[in-house]
This record gives structure tokens, C-alpha cells and sequence, in this order.
């Protein structure tokens, strides 16, 4: 299977654990796996009792598993604070205050998280050499989708501010001319420079996660989770992403036969309603059901992750990837 390896579905799901399990899934098989998070809400630090942070860090105790954990807060100060130095050095010292102003604006704005996540998640995927298997634990749906829509948006902008800049350059070049020879200002251009980096940038994103990743939902046997990963599914496809596979968690445990108390009977009409939702999710959606997890009494972890990752019927073999930086 693909190198890189996608767990994304509606916020609450459960998406940290399976994530985190499959993750221990690939180290057990002996391939070096890094788990990542990016859903500010979870932490892979919870499951493995173990501080992370923004650098890969081995997991104590697991052979062949490191781990990290994105702040999203802190991604958006070091985007924005690249970008600040990048365009000082472009612009007159009368414009500094203004772009310092702009792009302070700019941190709470709408947009401001996935962009910072999305960079610094590529920047993952073009430095995982030392790993056989990179696995996201990712944002929410919504954050998710527009996360890894922005390839194809970006790549289309970055052309137009291209193309904008080179018309720009070729009328100042005709106008500026001394010794009836014109300026050669496009040739070393630090605007156009930029923009041909991300626009390389863009390109390779776009291209592994067509190329070199698979993605899975998890989902809750409840219509409001239900119907969110259908719409995920279909937003996908739309992006050229097919779902690999879905993820069934927290399904209620079935009570013993010779059980008949009130909490049998509420347990066993709940397993009635989750079935019926588990089969629409057979019957109407493409991708396949590869795990069906029941709702343990504490938190995944310890053995319990190691009783999840048998669970979790994801292969773990890892295919070279295609695209190269």
C-alpha cells in the first residue's frame, strides 16, 4: 500500500486511536512508522501517555514508531512569520509596517489554519525518508477537505500571479530602455522565484496525494456520522481522492444471551439501530468496511491499542514511493 496513509472523519469519531493503532499495526510488522497529528482537539500524546511535540520523537516502549504532534497555533505564527521575512526582502522599507499589519490581520482569518497545517504536512511527506510508512490522524471533515483541496486551488492561483507578474516585467522592460537595449529584469526575478518554488511546491503535494497516499474514514454507527462520511466520500472523489476503506468505531458490545435486565434490552436495541446503519453503509457506499471496533471501558491505550491494531484490518505492506521532491 501507498507510503502515506490518511485517517480523517467527522470530529469525536475516534480517529486519534485507530489512527494510532494502525500506526503500531505497521511498527509491529517491523517498518519504521511515524504517526502524526494534526487535529488539534486529540493528541497522540494521550494514547501513548507521552509527551510530543512538533519533532518526530520515538514512542518509549515500540520498536520502529516515533511520533509528532502539529500545533496548529503555532504553525500559523511560523507560516505567517515566513512570509513576513520573505516579503521584507522584497519590498521598500515603507511597505514593512503594511505587510506586518496585513498579516497580523491575517491570523485569525478563515483559511489562515489549513494553510499553515497544509505546509507544514507536505513539508512531512518531502522529508520522510528515515520512515517506511507516515500516518495522519487529520482535522475534522471540514478542515480535512479543504486541507487537502488546496493542490489544485493553489497550483491555479500560483499561475495567474505568474502570469500577471511576467506581463508586469515584459511592459517595464520595453519601457525601461537605456542605450536603446532593454533591461533584462525578468531574468533573476525574486517575485517570480518565489512563486515558481510554490508552484513546485503545489505540484509534488498534489501529486502524492493522488499518487502516493490512501485515505480511510472513521465513522459512528449514527446517521449524523453516517451521513458526513457519504459526503466526504463523494467530496473526495471530486478532488481525485478515492476512499481505501472505513472505519466502524465505538459500536455498542452485545450483552450476554442470558442477560434480560433493562441494560440488556437497551443494549440490544442499540446493536439493532447500528446495524441497520452499518448495512446502508454496506449497501450504498463503494468503499468497504476493513474494521468494526466495539466501545471499550477506558481509554486506547497500553493493551488496548494492541488489541485495536488486530482489529483494524488495514494491510501494512509499504510501496516505494513514485513521487520524488
Amino acid at each position: 500500500m501507498e507510503p502515506f496513509v490518511f485517517f480523517g472523519g467527522k470530529g469525536g469519531v475516534g480517529k486519534t486511536t485507530v489512527s494510532s493503532s494502525y500506526a503500531l499495526k505497521c511498527a509491529r510488522a517491523g517498518h519504521k512508522t511515524l504517526v502524526v497529528s494534526t487535529d488539534p482537539a486529540h493528541s497522540v500524546s494521550d494514547v501513548f501517555d507521552q509527551p510530543f511535540s512538533d519533532d518526530a520523537q520515538s514512542v518509549d516502549g515500540i520498536e520502529n514508531l516515533w511520533a509528532m504532534q502539529i500545533d496548529p497555533d503555532e504553525e500559523v505564527t511560523r507560516h505567517l512569520d515566513e512570509l513576513r521575512q520573505g516579503l521584507s526582502e522584497q519590498v521598500s522599507t515603507a511597505m514593512v509596517n503594511e505587510i506586518n499589519r496585513q498579516l497580523e490581520m491575517a491570523h485569525g482569518t478563515p483559511g489562515a489554519y489549513e494553510a499553515a497545517l497544509f505546509d507544514r504536512f507536505v513539508d512531512v511527506m518531502r522529508n520522510a525518508e528515515p520512515y517506511d510508512r507516515v500516518v495522519f490522524d487529520t482535522s475534522p471533515t471540514g478542515g480535512t477537505l479543504r486541507l487537502l483541496g488546496l493542490p489544485e486551488l493553489l497550483e491555479d492561483w500560483v499561475d495567474r500571479l505568474m502570469q500577471k507578474r511576467k506581463v508586469s516585467i515584459d511592459l517595464f522592460e520595453k519601457a525601461a530602455v537605456g542605450n536603446n537595449e532593454a533591461r533584462r529584469v525578468m531574468e533573476g526575478d525574486p517575485v517570480l522565484a518565489r512563486l515558481e518554488e510554490r508552484k513546485n511546491f503545489f505540484e509534488f503535494a498534489g501529486r502524492t496525494l493522488r499518487e502516493d497516499a490512501a485515505f480511510f474514514l472513521v465513522l459512528n454507527p449514527d446517521e449524523l456520522s453516517v451521513n458526513e462520511t457519504a459526503r466526504a466520500i463523494s467530496q473526495l472523489d471530486q478532488k481525485g481522492l478515492a476512499v481505501r476503506g472505513l472505519v466502524a468505531n465505538k459500536l455498542t458490545p452485545a450483552p450476554d444471551p442470558d442477560e434480560s435486565g433493562r441494560g440488556a434490552r437497551y443494549l440490544r436495541d442499540r446493536i439493532e439501530t447500528e446495524t441497520e446503519r452499518l448495512d446502508r453503509v454496506r449497501r450504498e457506499f463503494e468503499p468497504p468496511l476493513v474494521a468494526e471496533i466495539e466501545t471499550r471501558v477506558s481509554e486506547i491505550k497500553g493493551d488496548f491499542l494492541d488489541e485495536l491494531a488486530d482489529e483494524v484490518d488495514i494491510e501494512t505492506t509499504v510501496e516505494v514511493p513514485t513521487q520524488t521532491q
